[in-house]
This record gives C-alpha cells, structure tokens and sequence, in this order.
C-alpha cells in the first residue's frame, strides 16, 4: 500500500467498528498505518488527532474530500509505529501517549517526556497506572550552537493571572535564535477523571478542560454523545447552542483584541475591549444564567431556554457593538505606534500552518481557510449565512485584523439567531442503548477545531473520552513565529495565538 491512494481506498482493507458514528472508525493494520503516516507526511490529508488506549492507538485524519475518518492500530506489544518520525505535529501527541498510556512510538525522534514531569504518583495513569522505581532525571532542552548565545528562562510561574508554561529562548542579544517550551504544569487529570463519569458529570468536566472554551467544549462532549446514542435533538436546541457559541466567541475574541494592544503598550484599547466583553459577559448571565455559560449545553439540548426578555438584552447587546466596535477599529487601525509594533511580528510561514492543520485564528490569518462550522459542519450553521475571514499576512497585525472579521460575522450570526430562531422545546432525553456505542464531534472554538471522542459503557457511563483542544497545533507554531523577532515581542506573539495552557494540558 502507498500514501498516493485516496483514504477511503486505503482503509477498505480495515475492520470497521460498526457502533462507532457518525465518521467511520477502522481498525487497522500496521501495513495500513505507515501510508497513512506518509499521507500525513506529504500533505494528502491532515492530522485532527493522536491518543491511546491500553493495547490500541487512534488517529484522526481530514481529507477535504473525503472527510473524517479515525484509524485504529491495536498495539499487542506495547508499541506501535510513529507517526511524529515522518509527520513533526504528531511528536507531542506520541510523548502524550507514553507519558498518559504507556504505550511506545517505534523509531520515534524525540522522546522525552511532555505531560508527566516526574511528580506524578504514578506512571501511565491511562495504562498500567504503576508507581515511580525512580526520580525522572532533570529535563533535556535542545541545544543551539553559535557565538555568543545565552540562555533566558521564563516560567513556568508568570505575572498576572495566566496559567503556567516555561519557555526556553536562546538568544543572540535581543535577537531569539530558538525557543522551545515546556507545558503539562495545568495537568489535571481529566482524561482519567472521566473514565467511569455519568454524562451528566463528564459534561461538567469536559466544559471545563478549557474554561474560555466551555461553550465549545460541551457543545462538542454533546454532539459526541448524540452520535454515540443516535439521539436527535430539538431544532430549537441546535440554534440556541449556536447562538452561545458566538457569544463566547465574541467575548473571547474582543478580550484578546485589548490585551494584544495592551501588550504592544496600548492600554486604551484594553479598557474599550474590557467593557465590550464585560457587556456580553452580563448579557450572557442575564438570558442563560451564567456569565461564561458553564453547563448550559448537556446532552440532549440546553439546559435553559432563551426567554422573550433574554431576546430584548440580546438586541441591545448587539446595538451597543454597532455603536461602540467600528471607532475602536478605527483607533487601532490609525494607531502607527501601535502598527510599528504589531505588523511583521511574529509572522509564521503558511508552509507550516498548513503543515500543522492549525485552525481558528492562527490557521486563517495564515490562509488556512478551514472551519468546522463548515466543514464538515453541523446545525443550524448549514443554515445560516456567514464568511469565513481570510487572510495571508500571518503576522500578529493578520491575526488581530481576523479577530476584527471575526467579531463582525459573529454579531451577524446572533442577528439572524434572533430573528429566525424557531420555538418548541430545548431539550429531548437521550436514546441510551443497553449496549457500548462511540461517538465523535469536531466543532469550532473560538481557537479553533476541538475534537471530543468517546466510548460508552452498556450502563451509559463514560469508557473512554479523549478531547482534543486547537492548541495541540498551535503552540509548536509560536516557537517558529518569535524565530528573529526580539525577545520583548514574545508577549505580544504569544498573545496573539493565545493557546491554552489548561486545554493543552489535560
């Protein structure tokens, strides 16, 4: 077999799991597995996911064409083939695996640990869960050689409030010859807490793997346990999911627009864009009872309707934007300090994000036109009227402007929410079966595609849940955008990717 084939065509000659919904899972062979490695490797089709279980590994690969298929590997021996040898975005996703499972790449080219930094209790929790023989020896950060380089720590504990990250920069003076970062300080578990959860508590911990996510996070823990029980859901519910996650989009997006300009030492904007997102923070609180929308998408629907007054905040929100966004935009755009600071910084090579399937911001400001509101898509966004923003600078300039396309489609899509959003009930019991079934949903964040796969035990409990955040394939990306820029512009690059440490972390 050879990568050249179409997918379908190469997966033919697996053994499909027939519970599984609503792409097809194959369980496959090694002989299937290395050209799919090469396909990945030569830009055939795109890597959406990596995990393991005890004694089998999956992949989830997006052709454009063909759509969305998950590849099996059973790994008898405790090892299975990499991917991450031929395929770089695959490497942390295999240190994971070893790190959660136990389970080992064959020739892979690094590895290290990535998750488990030696102060676990025990080793692959996922796996044989075993105690530590002994201390885990210090940490091997890549080297770089030339003249006069030296070495600048940063982390993993930062000021302010944001999560840890420690991020090793080798610099020439000013200049960042390479950075190389070390995450997994946020690990939480969750991956193991949610073996053996009812729905109702995996629902709640899955919207919080990433709490700027949670929206995104239960809407696609939802969808998966839908596919998995073949449980249709209310028209009404579908639009209401819809219309929260522009919201927190929204919020999400104008509070990244103010604190990139604040970090290129424009507190001005940070201000106008702290009261726009505290606006849709309230809004939000007062149609469905919680600021952020924690738990207010659950299997089956919403968990509370929108009322006719929730509506009128909701009309005001949206007329507020009108009036306060445009001059702000303008402010930034007229700005020419501003502009010196964040056009041509941090620019990554399209080359790479393509590589990488990076999604959301980072993805289509660096012309990577993918959106899983579209492809493959899911409702009622097949019925709604919206762009995709597009654009090719790649620079932390591109991804601010995207940000501002962003918003604007987002106010438009809760306008048409609004006006058409059709009555009847929000929520329908679910059709668990008194067997295992699989499940799997690829829905859009406002950093992107995150993937949530499961397995259900015949009692309804969780098996197996696996949920993937955007930031997997972004992260690695900042280490090439800072590549020659200045080490005081690393905030404002980081930033503007914005990836979560606590999504990434698990």
């Amino acid at each position: 077999m050879n990568a050249t084939l179409p997918l379908q065509t190469l997966l033919e000659s697996g053994q499909p799991v027939a519970e599984h919904r609503p792409w097809p899972r194959i369980v496959v062979t090694p002989e299937i597995w290395k050209p799919l490695s090469e396909g990945l490797a030569n830009g055939s089709w795109t890597l959406l996911g990596l995990w393991g279980e005890i004694g089998m590994v999956h992949l989830a690969v997006w052709e454009a064409l063909e759509g969305f298929y998950i590849a099996s590997l059973p790994c008898p021996n405790g090892t299975f083939p990499s991917v991450g040898r031929l395929h770089p975005p695959a490497q942390r996703l295999e240190r994971t695996i070893a790190d959660l499972v136990g389970l080992r790449p064959v020739d892979a080219l690094d590895s290290r640990p990535w998750l488990d930094h030696g102060r676990w209790p025990v080793r692959h929790p996922l796996g044989s869960a075993t105690a530590p023989t002994s201390p885990s020896p210090p940490y091997r950060f890549l080297p770089a050689e030339g003249e006069s380089l030296h070495q600048i720590p940063v982390g993993p504990v930062h000021a302010g409030i944001i999560e840890p990250g420690h991020f090793r920069f080798t610099a020439n003076g000013e200049a960042v010859v390479r950075l190389e970062e070390r995450l997994g300080y946020v690990h939480k578990g969750i991956e193991n807490l949610l073996q053996g959860a009812s729905l109702e508590q995996a629902a709640r911990l899955v919207g919080r793997v990433s709490g700027d996510s949670t929206v995104a996070y239960a809407l696609a823990f939802a969808r998966a346990v839908e596919a998995a029980t073949e449980t249709e859901i209310p028209a009404r519910a579908h639009w209401l999911r819809a219309l929260m996650a522009e919201l927190e989009r929204l919020a999400n997006h104008c509070g990244d627009i103010g604190a990139i300009c604040n970090d290129a030492a424009f507190a001005l904007m940070l201000a106008h864009c702290a009261v726009l997102r505290e606006e849709v923070l309230r809004a939000s609180a007062a149609c469905f009872g919680h600021r952020l929308l924690m738990d207010c998408i659950v299997p089956g629907g919403v968990a509370t309707d929108l009322s006719a007054e929730g509506a009128t905040v909701l009309q005001t929100l949206l007329a507020e934007f009108r009036r306060q966004f445009p001059p702000l935009v303008e402010l930034y755009d007229n700005t020419a300090s501003l502009q010196e600071r964040t056009v041509d910084t941090g620019f990554v090579k399209p080359v790479l994000i393509q590589q990488f399937g990076s999604g959301g911001i980072v993805g289509r400001a660096g012309g990577r036109a993918f959106d899983a509101r579209r492809q493959p898509g899911y409702p009622p966004y097949d019925e709604l009227k919206f762009e995709v923003p597009l654009r090719t600078d790649s620079d932390v300039n591109g991804r601010v402007w995207l940000r501002i396309s962003e918003v604007r489609q987002s106010l438009a899509l809760i306008g048409q929410i609004l006006e058409r959003l059709p009555s009847g009930i929000v929520r329908a019991p679910l059709n668990l079966p008194n067997q295992t079934g699989e499940g799997v949903a690829l829905v859009e964040g406002f950093r992107g595609d995150i993937l949530v796969w499961l397995r259900l035990n015949a009692d309804g409990t969780v098996a197996r849940c696996h949920p993937r955040d955007p930031s997997w394939f972004q992260w690695p990306l900042l280490e090439a955008a800072i590549e020659n820029n200045i080490v005081a512009d690393f905030p404002l690059c980081n930033k503007s990717f914005n990836g979560s440490y606590s999504g990434h972390d698990l």
